[in-house]
């Protein structure tokens, strides 16, 4: 990992001083790096880690940060990883055009790979991301959107990027056919289970350990899946409660909002929920030859439901 913090330094850089300026920002903000990990550690599982997986690693961080760097533009926010985040520093416009700058240096990082395949996992997933992002816009101040719904958001959004470094990290290796779609499948069932326990934190975390005020999705009017668990488990002044809330987003009802989750004890249905995908994505590997990296897969599954930041 300290061999890919080097390359994701030396590939941002640039001869404009504010993406270098914006670039520092990102590459300091505190963020897990779990996307860059999961191909180091998928790769391992089959051979040696060599330059060539440094880069893989850096394309998939440079990937999510893009995607950062856009959705806080797109979601107005101003904090993340308890720091204050790029647009609110420098500025709408300028942290969409570095967000495509980073988009861009991406690929002309996978380009050198000389890997149609890996090509071909980046260009869907960063797709399929794109998607995400589009219906979730369609369902901000939608009370009505159902589970399936928010999971289809999340799937799209969230989890295909840890799917493709995955499924990546056993390409680049040359695993077969069989291991790469089980590696695939642990990387969604992951990061489905990380984004709902993100939800989770949302309504319940310490504020200081996650970084960000309660209430921030709401405030956006997303409708997550506590949210709607709790919609739906609710009384009917509970109901319409989180209703008006998510429709007109804003905190003024977050302490009733809150009230109401607890009740209808939403917070474990998720986490429930997210166990059970981590326990399938961990199933998907079982069949791989026990390594220290099949075992930190398997912890990371733990720590990604047990977390509280």
């Amino acid at each position: 990992m300290q061999a890919v913090d080097a390359v994701i330094r030396q590939s941002l850089h640039s001869e404009v001083t504010l993406i270098n300026t914006i670039g520092g920002h990102i590459i300091s903000g505190g963020g897990k790096r779990l996307r860059p990990a999961l191909v180091l550690l998928s790769s391992g599982i089959f051979g040696k880690i060599q330059t060539q997986h440094h880069a893989l690693a850096t394309i998939v961080e440079f990937i999510h940060t893009a995607t950062l760097l856009h959705d806080d533009v797109v979601d107005e926010s101003q904090m993340r990883h308890g720091k204050s985040t790029a647009n609110h520093l420098f500025g709408n416009a300028a942290s969409v055009l570095v967000g495509d700058f980073v988009y861009s240096r991406a690929f002309q990082m996978v380009v050198k790979l000389q890997n149609m395949r890996v090509m071909e996992i980046l260009a869907e997933a960063t797709n399929i991301i794109a998607e995400g992002e589009v219906l979730q816009l369609l369902n901000i101040r939608n009370a009505d959107v159902t589970e399936q719904d928010y999971l289809k958001v999340i799937h799209f959004k969230t989890a295909k990027l840890f799917e493709a470094a995955t499924r990546l990290g056993a390409v680049i290796n040359n695993a077969n056919h069989a291991d790469e779609t089980a590696l695939a499948q642990y990387g969604m069932r992951l990061g489905t289970a990380f984004q709902l326990i993100d939800d989770v934190l949302d309504l319940s975390g310490n504020v200081d350990q996650i970084g960000k005020n309660l209430g921030g999705d709401l405030s956006e009017g997303k409708p997550t899946l506590p949210l709607l668990i709790a919609m739906h488990r609710g009384n009917e002044q509970e109901a319409a409660t989180i209703r008006n809330a998510i429709q007109h987003g804003g905190l003024d009802e977050l302490p009733a909002v809150l009230a109401a989750v607890k009740a209808t004890d939403a917070l474990n249905y998720v986490r429930d929920l997210a166990a059970n995908e981590a326990k399938l994505g961990v199933e998907a590997i079982s069949h791989l030859p026990d390594s220290a990296n099949k075992q930190a897969l398997i912890d990371l599954a733990e720590f990604a439901v047990k977390r509280d930041f």
